[in-house]
């Protein structure tokens, strides 16, 4: 039974990481090594006739195949999130944690790539390694590789010739620095790199981040080490990723791993894999936390406007889900609720269409409580007219009466100029940050401009104090921050008096 012990205990080592799919070449192999002198798993003694007589009787009546697979006699189905795997049995938990050694990464070629470190950091993270932006007091070197263009792989050669001086310098200084290759070029090219540049420690291909804590973990033992196993199903979904710019100014989310189309000058289907896309969920998660952080900037920013336009369309689900809006009354509300949460004092902007398809009077009338119940600062509302080539004009029936509709239109106005003058009056008396866009429209003797929840503000054209010249009275001018004392206010407008011209870093301390 020794032949199959250590099938089992090989099978086992290779249960932690992305390694079953190589289970059937292990079974065969083991099998074809008891078959040679000498070479039989340890224990085994007996003749070579005897080994294979004992092992294919003790096989034929022991577990199948499928015994070796994980879940086996689980549903097909595959969860969305793995289960956490036990560490491998030659590797402690310890040595599996990064212990706060530092990571640098550098990332090069297309979005995905960018998408990958954030993918490759969230895993390190959570392993207890720490992120530098400073490469000589890096522990760790990890360069996220692109293999579209010979190009892009000679300026990574490029880059590890460079490296190498900095991996000799730091042998003489203190602990080895490792480096790693990451991506498409380790998945092309595997070998040809470890053998080509003896200074890469480690190799992981896009499939295989989960596995980088192992293969650094290996790695501190002076050996290489490598996973460029391609999957068929790993999408990282489980994985939030961490944007690599705290700084940032965008986001990507991806929502499909590797390319199934097979273009006869594209190398990706063969360096990402099989085409795959990701679990909704996942994707919607990713979407709300990144929403989420959009709305804490807000909040934090003084120089981002405190303005979001929610367009609602309707305030009955009925009529929304006949619009095919994709969200009820009550969602929509939870929304507002939790935006003025996270953003106290925001703007909040809306559309409506007055006499949508099949619009009944007491669908009409829930629009009107949505007015009265979200109180918007500003409004666009219309009524409905039909056009041509969309799904209602195909599907749906325009069946309310046009003076019906402009009736239920009027009433929307109304309702949204009342409750909208009572927000905007709760300003009378406060000093607003204005930016100056321009004359007034409706007096050359004023100037207009918007505070920072987009409300258009008018103030007399007059000079005033200028905060950065102490004694100086200056008029403002377009692109200038102005503070307004407000006076009175309409649906639409506030209006006020110039007090001094300002920054935006001085205002916070004047208001």
């Amino acid at each position: 039974m020794q032949p199959l012990r250590c099938v089992l205990r090989v099978q086992r080592a290779l249960h932690w990481g992305p390694w079953a799919s190589v289970s059937r070449l292990l079974l065969s192999t083991c099998g074809a090594h008891s078959r040679l002198h000498g070479t039989a798993c340890p224990g085994a003694e007996r003749q070579e006739d005897g080994v294979r007589k004992d092992f294919s009787s003790r096989l034929a009546a022991g577990p199948a195949f499928q015994h070796f697979l994980r879940n086996a006699s689980a549903s097909e189905e595959k969860p969305s999130f793995p289960e956490a795997e036990d560490p491998p049995p030659y590797l402690t938990a310890d040595e599996l944690r990064g212990r706060q050694r530092k990571v640098y990464l550098e990332t090069y070629g297309c979005q995905m790539n960018v998408n990958d470190t954030e993918i490759a950091w969230s895993i390190l993270q959570k392993s207890g390694y720490l992120r530098t932006s400073d490469l000589q007091e890096a522990d760790v070197i990890l360069l996220v590789t692109c293999s579209i263009r010979e190009k892009a792989e000679q300026t990574i050669w490029n880059r590890l010739r460079q490296l190498k001086a900095l991996k000799t310098k730091r042998l003489r200084s203190r602990g080895p620095l490792r480096i790693g290759i990451l991506g498409c070029m380790a998945e092309r090219l595997k070998e040809e790199i470890l053998n080509r540049e003896k200074m890469v420690d480690l190799l992981a291909g896009p499939d295989a981040y989960r596995d980088l804590p192992r293969l650094l973990a290996v790695t501190e033992s002076g050996q290489q080490a490598a996973n460029v196993l391609l999957s068929l199903d790993e999408t990282y979904a489980d994985v939030m990723p961490v944007q690599a710019s705290p700084g940032a100014t965008s986001a990507f989310v991806s929502i499909m791993r590797g390319c199934d189309n097979m273009c006869s000058y594209c190398i990706v289907p063969f360096t990402r894999g099989r085409e795959r896309s990701r679990p909704v969920a996942s994707i919607l998660e990713e979407v709300r936390q990144l929403s989420e952080q959009v709305l804490q900037l807000i909040g934090e920013r003084d120089n981002i406007c405190k303005q979001i336009h929610l367009p609602a369309q309707s305030g009955s689900s009925r009529v929304l889900e006949a619009m095919r809006r994709g969200y009820s009354r009550e969602a929509y509300v939870e929304l507002v609720h939790h935006i003025r949460e996270s953003i106290p004092g925001v703007s909040l902007s809306s559309d409506f269409i007055a006499g949508f398809c099949g619009e009944t009077e007491e669908d009409h009338l829930q629009t009107v409580s949505l007015l009265r119940e979200v109180r918007y600062n500003i409004g666009f509302l219309f009524a409905y007219s039909m056009r041509q080539k969309t799904r209602a004009y195909h599907r749906l029936k325009d069946d309310v009466p046009e003076e019906v509709k402009l009736r239920r239109l009027e009433e929307l106005i109304t309702v949204f100029r009342e409750e909208a003058t009572k927000v905007n009056r709760s300003s009378v008396g406060r000093t607003e940050l204005v930016l100056v866009e321009g004359l007034s429209k409706r007096s050359a003797s004023d100037l207009c401009g918007r505070n920072d929840g987009n409300l258009k503000v008018i103030f007399p054209d007059v000079e005033m104090e200028d905060v950065a010249s102490p004694g100086l009275r200056v008029r403002a001018q377009p692109g200038d921050y102005v503070l307004v004392k407000i006076t009175s206010a309409s649906s639409q407008t506030l209006k006020g008096h110039g007090l001094c011209r300002t920054t935006l870093k001085d205002s916070a301390a004047q208001r």
